[in-house]
């Protein structure tokens, strides 16, 4: 017992370590003019747009847990695109991950955060793993950051001439995830990278295009992508296949460590569709901007897993809470009412 209490006050200390270093570089940028008030991270968004999650209707039992319990429900969503960086100002052009979060409306239930009103938030990556393996890294890895002001921290990856402590396979990661370049955010695979709870079991999940697109080459305009989905969407559908991945071998797959990529195949739970429309009004992406999103806004049966999610939960809610003061923006979770109002009912 001693040493699990042990445990758990050093994943807090290291968590509120990590939160104190996010906080400063907000702060900072606000100082230095940055206005408004960015995300630490996924500052550049591409756009919000309006769709719908529609759970498959032939699911079976060991799938039917939180927003999939119900086979053929369909939930209204709003899914932010955007660029991995914290910088607001990077041309779409350079390698960057890029990022997918999902809000759904109209998810009754307790959730595992008190300030959300019948939402459900899942957040995905173009990467299916993440470079971090635990929370004493994590902490090196922000410091790095930090002390790189905007370049790449090479000093998290090789700390020392002592080749015994280089990451090499954190370095591969960053590597493999910052240099990908994208022709559009409609046409590519995201993934969860970390695990999280189907009921019982433990899953990752991805969205992946239901059918290829296949634009024809990558622009060179600094906002690019955004102008990629105002094309797209202006007169055709998009869909995604929602799929999820159980834990089949928690050795092999473990929770702990999102490094490892899990070898198990995917399963199709849910269709995502994106009809054709307009998002780019400079009021509907200042509604955007002021979202937030978090793995925390949950159902139980979908509670995020590991030490890296457990560190996300206090982390997004400083960051969304000082943004959000900065900006002198109410920080409250839009209601579907709310949301059909700026992008149009469905």
């Amino acid at each position: 017992m001693q040493d699990k209490q042990s445990t758990s006050a050093n994943e807090e200390s290291a968590i509120q370590e990590i939160e104190q270093i996010t906080i400063e570089q907000v702060k900072q940028h606000y100082q230095a003019g940055e206005k408004p008030a960015r995300r630490d991270a996924h500052a550049k968004h591409h756009g919000c747009v309006k769709g719908e999650f529609i759970v498959e209707s032939n699911l079976p039992e060991k799938m039917r847990f939180g927003i999939f319990q119900e086979p053929g429900k369909k939930f209204t969503v709003c899914i932010r695109y955007s660029n991995g960086s914290g910088n607001h100002d990077q041309p779409d052009t350079k390698g960057d991950p890029r990022g997918m979060a999902i809000k759904l409306f109209g998810v009754e239930g307790e959730k595992l955060l008190p300030d959300e009103k019948k939402t459900q938030d899942l957040i995905v990556v173009n990467y299916p793993v993440f470079p971090i393996r635990n929370l004493r890294d994590y902490i090196d890895f922000f410091v790095a950051i930090r002390d790189a002001k905007g370049g790449f921290p090479l000093k998290f990856f090789i700390p020392s001439y002592n080749p015994l402590k280089w990451r090499l396979r954190e370095f591969i990661i960053s590597l493999k995830t910052i240099q990908q370049k994208i022709v559009s955010p409609l046409e590519i695979q995201y993934w969860s990278m970390t695990p999280y709870k189907l009921g019982n079991e433990v899953i990752k999940f991805s969205a992946k295009p239901s059918v290829n697109i296949n634009s024809p080459r990558i622009a060179t305009n600094p906002n690019y992508l955004r102008e990629a989905m105002v094309e797209y969407l202006s007169s055709k559908e998009v869909s995604f296949d929602f799929l999820v991945q159980f834990q089949t071998d928690a050795d092999k797959m473990p929770i702990e460590d999102a490094r490892i990529k899990w070898k198990s195949p995917f399963h199709k739970v849910a269709i995502i569709k994106i009809p054709p429309q307009t998002f780019d009004s400079p009021q509907q992406m200042e509604f955007c901007e002021n979202l937030s999103y978090t793995p925390w806004h949950s159902l139980p049966e979908h509670e995020p897993l590991g030490a890296v999610n457990r560190a996300r939960k206090p982390i997004y809610q400083a960051i969304s809470k000082l943004r959000h003061e900065l900006n002198g923006v109410s920080k409250l979770e839009p209601t579907e009412e709310e949301f059909s109002a700026m992008f149009g009912h469905l």
